[in-house]
């Protein structure tokens, strides 16, 4: 969601926001959740940098136990800093910090009490916008759908923000660890902050790959059968490196 709202700091008065646990509003920030929101904030400047939002459009969060920690409303990410972390719990109550969170809680929230993420990445990339306003589902063009766990699902559009969002998402994401949002944009998780920005990076290119090979005149791309995608799925689970 576009949250290019006045900077949060704004309404704290000359001093800046409150050190996390400084202030009424927010417990201390214990060891781990500190290291987690120095990774939040690379994995957040890195959508940016990489094209995949403008401004302060989309947002990332990481859970660290039954704590959320997710990027605030409204401030760009290369001014956060290590006493802005900002956290809820699983119901959405402000645990820690001062500054309002991003607007798309709701679905970062339906995220982790349906699924076992532990960090969600939200964009609104170009390429993967475009192609949830054209179809229901993003065409088999790669076999690297299977590394999201099958054909990629466009939700219906609903307002920012809103509980009907959060649903229309978690009806995509069935089955699957990414969907694209109609006329919105990209939602995804995974395991790690990198896991989870990785797979919204695949998930863009995939749809940039579509709409160019769809965009030659009098040709239509091949795609592959959902059986194809699926013996793909199960060699990636083999892939790479193993722990010894």
């Amino acid at each position: 969601m576009a949250e290019q709202r006045r900077d949060q700091r704004d309404t704290q008065g000359s001093g800046g926001a409150e050190p996390a646990g400084a202030g009424p509003r927010g417990r201390a920030v214990l060891p781990e959740e500190a290291e987690a929101w120095t990774g939040l904030v690379t994995t957040a400047r890195r959508t940016v940098t990489d094209g995949l939002v403008v401004g302060t459009s989309g947002n990332v969060s990481v859970r660290v136990g039954d704590t959320v920690l997710v990027t605030p409303s409204g401030v760009p990410y290369d001014r956060l800093t290590p006493d802005d972390v900002t956290g809820v719990d699983l119901e959405g109550a402000r645990v820690l910090g001062v500054l309002v969170p991003t607007s798309e809680l709701p679905m970062h929230l339906a995220v982790y009490r349906t699924t076992d993420a532990r960090a969600v990445v939200h964009t609104h990339a170009v390429h993967a916008t475009a192609v949830s306003t054209l179809v229901p589902e993003l065409p088999l063009i790669h076999y690297m759908s299977a590394a999201l766990g099958g054909t990629v699902r466009v939700a219906p559009y609903a307002a920012y923000g809103t509980a009907e969002l959060a649903e229309n998402m978690l009806h995509a994401l069935a089955g699957r660890t990414a969907c694209l949002l109609g006329n919105h944009g990209t939602m995804a998780y995974g395991a790690t902050l990198d896991q989870a920005y990785d797979r919204t990076a695949q998930l863009e290119w995939m749809c940039r790959l579509w709409l160019t090979a769809s965009s030659v005149p009098g040709l239509t791309p091949a795609l592959l059968t959902e059986e194809q995608v699926a013996e793909v799925g199960e060699r990636l689970k083999g892939y790479g490196q193993r722990k010894p």
